[in-house]
């Protein structure tokens, strides 16, 4: 594949998890409408969420795109979204929202997103180039928060929050005519630098089995789950914590924006990074950064202004996780099965997002309060500081020689 069609192929796939990620990244805004519409309580909701997130993480989908190819699975995932969200206008029970927000809207999440597309993505872009793209892609997606969460609390005051979430299924639509850019069979897609860079394609079962038997993968696994528990409670809790805490709905509104436009510097540089320097001293170092901002945000006086400032910190560390660990994997184990190999560790990414997400509101509802999850919250990212050096990954090709072994293949 020549470059200019990489090229779509990253552009394509990055708007995609642009619409994806920005609609799925504001649904935290619902939650006070919501509970109060159908007057149940704040872990009902959670669940619903924690259940999309679980299912969102579900390793089958970067399996059966490893076998069939992006494109259709991405296709049927856009499809079921749209659905997802014209069905969730019209619920009027706990069953009815944890089927919708929850089951489809999860499923539909898990193709259109970053398993799928980095994956995609990953067979059409040299080694040298790997983490970069898979931080513009990140990046890009990042976008998504920062313009959707204001277009999404636009149509929640406009038109209540039925009326928001069918506005938002005509919005994601677009990801259908997007499908096509991409790579429709995974085997005939792979360009000639990664057929030199890369080893020889092994069987799928080989590889899984040499994955389960590194202990660097088990780690990048605990890894993934601390930056899912981290990510999707504050992107659930975030709002209605403000609102508990006197901080006004626009102000909340722009801290989620925050959020979104941190994660584009962030997920660009840390991608950009990634190709130069140690991955695993990078994630080192991003999950302490998180713990520290965290502690500071937890522990000091809370206004309009330090929500926003939050925003914007925990933002620029918000998923410069995806190259990072995604690029670890395939420097690991290539990326014949990078849809397969980062699909279980983005299953561990998705539990860790259930637990944040439904014991959050658990929490909450229990104590009255989201103190004891903010806690967890730090401990976790120290954790997760320290559990990233032990792992043996190798130093990235320079780009120089990269560039000529592609240009020779």
């Amino acid at each position: 594949m020549n470059r200019s069609k990489a090229l779509i192929v990253i552009a394509c796939g990055a708007f995609m998890v642009l619409l994806s990620m920005g609609i799925r990244q504001s649904f935290g805004i619902f939650l006070q409408p919501i509970t109060s519409d159908l007057a149940i309580g704040r872990e009902s909701f959670s669940l619903a969420v924690a259940i999309q997130n679980i299912i969102f993480g579900l390793p089958i989908i970067g399996i059966l795109a490893d076998r069939y190819g992006a494109r259709w699975i991405a296709l049927t995932s856009a499809l079921l979204y749209v659905v997802g969200l014209g069905l969730l206008g019209i619920v009027g029970s706990p069953t009815s929202l944890t089927l919708t927000l929850g089951v489809l809207i999860g499923v539909a999440l898990s193709g259109t997103t970053y398993v799928v597309i980095l994956g995609a993505v990953a067979q059409v872009v040299p080694a040298a180039k790997r983490s970069l793209a898979f931080g513009i892609i990140t990046a890009v997606g990042s976008f998504g928060m920062f313009a959707m969460v204001p277009v999404s609390q636009q149509l929640l005051t406009a038109f209540g929050w039925r009326g928001a979430v069918t506005g938002l299924a005509v919005i994601v639509s677009g990801i259908i005519l997007l499908v096509f850019a991409l790579p429709s069979r995974p085997k005939a897609t792979i360009t000639k630098a990664n057929a030199a860079l890369d080893e020889e394609a092994e069987p799928m079962l080989q590889v899984l089995q040499k994955a389960w038997r590194n202990s660097s993968y088990w780690l990048l696994i605990a890894g993934f789950f601390v930056c899912g528990f981290h990510v999707a409670f504050i992107a659930t809790h975030l709002p209605a914590f403000l609102s508990d805490s006197h901080v006004t709905g626009q102000a909340a509104a722009l801290a989620l924006s925050m959020i979104g436009l941190g994660n584009i510097v962030g997920s660009f540089s840390f991608g950009y990074l990634g190709d130069h320097y140690r991955k695993k001293y990078l994630l080192s170092a991003l999950y302490f950064a998180r713990a520290i901002v965290i502690a500071l945000f937890v522990f000091l006086p809370i206004s309009n202004s330090s929500a926003i400032a939050f925003g914007a910190a925990i933002g620029f560390l918000w998923l410069g996780t995806v190259p990072l660990t995604s690029g670890a994997i395939g420097q690991i184990f290539g990326i014949r099965y990078l849809a397969t190999l980062y699909g279980f560790v983005f299953f561990s990414h998705q539990i860790g997002a259930f637990l944040g997400v439904w014991l959050g509101g658990r929490v909450y509802d229990s104590t009255g309060s989201y103190g004891t999850i903010w806690l967890a919250a730090i401990a976790l990212g120290l954790f997760a500081a320290l559990v990233h050096l032990p792992i043996r990954d190798v130093r990235p090709t320079p780009v120089v020689r990269a560039v000529v072994a592609g240009e020779a293949a």
